[in-house]
Parts: structure tokens; C-alpha cells; sequence
């Protein structure tokens, strides 16, 4: 496996949400995908509340995030150098500086940066693949993007048991296969999972995500919300998608810095 240094220079910059967010992706790298929009849709923050995104990438799901509540104040922790560039670029094409800050550090590393109990929620979409399981991509930025390598579902949870003041929210998506081993993480860490959302390809498919909202300290009760599927039969964006799609284009006026 190995890093291309000439990726730096290869950008694409990419228009999502009818405009409302403009964002630098890498032309050969790590791309965001259908999950990070269903997460950043799926969490919801109180007004003026201090967040965190652990493994931003390129900053979409915080962005996003930043836009939806204007009042609330982010910030984005990658470990890959290079995509926390990126995302601090995004931040500034997209005028969030005052309210959006990135971090280029660890899950691991929070307890050296960050003073405990000092966030209202913790966003994450983290990899996905255990190590060793299945075809590690030879793209390093990929690699450790989709697979357990610098950091897993356990540091992210311990990271955010950390950050979170009580009562605090977590908001994750997750293969729906590795749904019991997400559940019982959440409670290892103090963290009760309290509204899940099941997401579907179609409607032949098996349960392919499963987005989970958990509260620090909270009492046992799940409401399982209506399951969401992404595709219709002719394998175009369902109603419930674009309906999701056109929630997000329409930010508060003052959703900018």
C-alpha cells in the first residue's frame, strides 16, 4: 500500500444541495458517498450546541451540520493530513471560519487536545471493515477511510464518552450486519442507543445501514423510526431521498459565518 503524492494536486470542486455547499474532493481519493449525506440529514443539534465530526474526511457531514444549525459551533478531527487540509479549505470556501474549526489528530489522541465533557453531540461515520477483512485498497487515503487501520468503532465511542457532557448525543451510521457489535459498544461506553433508523437499497434488499442516535446516561428506550430505502425500481433516488435532498438545500438565511 502506498500514499500518491500527486493527488494533492488532483481536486475536483463539487456542488451539492442545489449549490448550498461547495466542496475540494480529491480527483483519484477518498470521495464522499450517499452515507455522509443520510448521517448529516439523520443528526440533529440544539441550538448554540458545541459539536464534533471524529474522521471528517473532507468536511461534508460538518459542514453540512454547520449549515443546518447555524447557532452551533464544529469541529472536525481527521487523522489524514492531507484530507484535513482539504476540509479546512472547504471551511473557508463555504465562509464557516468563525463558527467551524479543523483539527488534524486522532480518536485516540482527544484526551491530550480537548477538556472533558466540553461537547453537546459527536458526529462520526467511521470505517466501516475490520482489518483484514475483505480487499484493503491500494490507495492508502482509502484504505484507512474504509477499513480499521488508524482508528475503529470502539476509539471513536471511548473518544466520545470523553467529549460528551451529560446527556450528551451521539449520531452514527454503521453496516446494519454489524448492528449488535455497535449496540453493545454504545452501552460499554455509557452511551444508550435511543432512536434507529434502518436504510435499504431497495426494496428487495437486505437492511444495508443502520443510523443510530445515542444519548450519554440515558435511561433504556429505543424508537425505531420508519426505514428508509434509497433506490426506487427503476433505480432512481426514491421520494423519501430526494425529499431528503431538498430538506438539505434549504438552509436558514443566516447559515453561512
Amino acid at each position: 500500500m502506498k500514499a500518491f503524492d500527486d493527488l494533492k494536486m488532483e481536486e475536483t470542486l463539487d456542488e451539492i444541495l442545489n449549490g448550498g455547499l461547495r466542496f475540494f474532493q480529491k480527483k483519484k481519493g477518498y470521495r464522499f458517498s450517499i452515507d455522509s449525506i443520510l448521517i448529516a440529514h439523520f443528526a440533529s443539534l440544539k441550538k448554540r450546541a458545541k459539536f464534533m465530526d471524529i474522521g471528517c474526511g473532507s468536511g461534508v457531514i460538518l459542514l453540512i451540520a454547520a449549515k443546518r444549525f447555524p447557532g452551533a459551533g464544529g469541529v472536525g478531527l481527521e487523522i489524514q493530513e492531507d484530507l484535513a487540509a482539504l476540509a479546512s479549505k472547504n471551511v473557508q470556501i463555504n465562509h464557516l471560519e468563525n463558527r467551524v474549526d479543523i483539527i488534524h489528530s486522532s480518536a485516540q489522541n482527544v484526551k491530550n487536545i480537548f477538556v472533558e465533557r466540553s461537547f453537546n453531540s459527536v458526529i462520526f461515520n467511521p470505517p466501516y471493515r475490520k482489518l483484514n477483512s475483505g480487499r484493503t485498497n491500494p490507495l492508502e487515503e482509502k484504505a484507512i477511510a474504509r477499513h480499521e487501520i488508524k482508528g475503529s468503532l470502539k476509539d471513536f465511542l471511548q473518544a466520545a464518552k470523553y467529549l460528551l457532557k451529560p446527556a450528551g448525543t451521539v449520531f452514527t451510521i454503521y453496516p446494519a450486519k454489524r448492528l449488535v457489535e455497535l449496540m453493545c459498544l454504545f452501552r460499554e461506553n455509557g452511551i444508550e442507543p435511543k432512536r434507529m433508523k434502518l436504510i435499504f437499497s431497495d426494496t428487495s434488499s437486505d437492511a444495508e445501514f443502520a443510523l443510530v442516535e445515542g444519548k450519554k446516561g440515558s435511561r433504556e428506550e429505543l424508537k425505531l423510526e420508519p426505514s428508509l430505502i434509497i433506490y426506487d425500481r427503476n433505480r432512481k433516488y426514491s421520494t423519501a431521498m430526494n425529499d431528503i435532498f431538498n430538506e438539505l438545500s434549504h438552509f436558514p438565511a443566516d447559515g453561512g459565518g
